[in-house]
């Protein structure tokens, strides 16, 4: 079980806290294009603020790679940010060093200040002791907010959390809650929807879940792997045949594992890509050698449905289908539905993940009944196939500077 340290524990009036935020935002014309990202930070702030504290946020943007880049600048975030907090934020044109360290220390409690893009610095990324040190200098306290890239363990996210006392911030601990109840202790039994177009990008993933869940259902164009390996003829889909020992290796551990695989078993087929083609409904062991498997059937969908009835948690990453090319999308919008009833009527614990998905799920309309929907991308995929993210071990209790 995962247990962090968290803000509410920390004593933070008059303290210099430093905040690692995500503030990569879109961005067009030096102007903040969508703002959820700073949306999400605004919790943590207020909480700083309001109890005393002056609130240092370190953030990156883009991949300047070491290299002051102009247009990488995250002065144009510092004033919608402001808007949101409805307090002043000034602006540092450096992330370490004396400008910095003047800023921070002509701060007064309840003060924000966002310091410039911390990838301007090399260090930042190779986790470079010295630049860490540079970093801790500025603050007494530490606090992550950006899960979305707690798997990287850059100077700002794991290595400065080793020289301050380290906690977590309010998103940090929604996401990092929700997804110790999806998958460290659920409710169960607990299902689990992936899908995408290879097995190979998720391999770690399917390999972790088939030990974790109770029912996992595989579709997109990885299931055409699975299928193949067990002897299904695809006809033209996409198919990583290649890569037939190793499902049939994922297929024997969730055997072993007591996890129940489910496919489809009738399938959309067509024999062109491209929106709205001529397409057949096929039994899943009748596809012709010249047709491509796009999207389940009704059959499965059904058939999915009814395993989510029997699910208290729902874990879901990955399109079940060419669901950005109608009309095959049909299956994941009838699917993200089935869950969204759920979640609304009987209390399943639904909770998804990765950009396909979340795309997927404000195409069919219901990215605001699923319980968590995480947008953190790699990190949370890297949660999900069991890994240790640096930006999150650094906040247990028994790691990093004592409080």
């Amino acid at each position: 079980m995962t247990q962090i340290r968290r803000i509410q524990d920390a004593e933070v009036a008059g303290k210099r806290v430093l905040v690692r935020v995500d503030f990569n935002v879109p961005m067009k014309d030096g102007q903040v294009t969508d703002a959820t990202r700073l949306v999400s930070a605004i919790p943590t702030i207020e909480h700083l603020t309001g109890a005393g504290a002056k609130v240092i946020l370190l953030a990156h943007f883009g991949r300047p790679k070491g290299q002051r880049v102009v247009e990488m600048s995250l002065e144009p975030v510092a004033q919608p940010l402001a808007d949101l907090l409805g307090v002043a934020v000034d602006f540092c044109t450096e992330t370490t060093g004396d400008e910095a360290l003047s800023a921070a220390a002509d701060m007064q409690p309840g003060d924000v200040l966002l310091l410039e893009n911390t990838r301007f610095h090399a260090g930042e990324e190779a986790n470079d002791p010295a630049f860490a040190k540079d970093l801790a200098d500025l603050g007494d306290i530490y606090v992550n907010d950006a899960f979305s890239a707690a798997h990287r363990a850059h100077a700002s996210t794991e290595g400065v959390a080793r020289l301050l006392p380290a906690y977590a911030g309010l998103a940090m601990q929604r996401e990092i809650d929700h997804l110790v109840a999806a998958l460290e202790a659920p409710e169960r039994p607990v299902i689990a929807l992936v899908g995408g177009a290879k097995v190979s990008t998720k391999l770690d993933l399917l390999k972790n879940l088939v030990k974790k869940v109770d029912i996992l259902f595989v579709g997109g164009g990885m299931a055409n792997t699975l299928l193949h390996a067990q002897g299904i003829g695809v006809g033209a889909s996409l198919c990583e045949k290649d890569l037939v020992d190793t499902a049939r290796a994922i297929l024997a551990t969730a055997e072993e594992s007591g996890c129940r695989i489910m496919l489809p078993s009738d399938v959309v087929v067509a024999k062109e890509f491209k929106p709205n083609p001529e397409t057949r409904l096929a039994a899943v062991n009748d596809v012709a050698d010249d047709e491509m498997i796009l999207d389940c059937g009704p059959a499965t969908v059904v058939a999915l449905a009814m395993a989510m009835e029997e699910a208290k948690t729902l874990i879901w990453n990955g399109p079940l289908g060419a669901f950005e090319t109608p009309p095959f999308e049909t299956a994941t919008v009838a699917a993200a539905q089935q869950a969204a009833t759920a979640v609304k009527e009987r209390g399943l614990v639904a909770v998804a993940g990765g950009g396909d998905t979340v795309a997927a799920l404000n195409q069919a309309g219901v990215s605001n009944d699923f319980s968590f929907i995480s947008t953190a991308g790699g990190a949370f995929l890297e949660w999900m196939e069991g890994k240790a993210l640096p930006g999150v071990g650094v906040l247990k209790d028994e790691a990093g500077v004592a409080a």
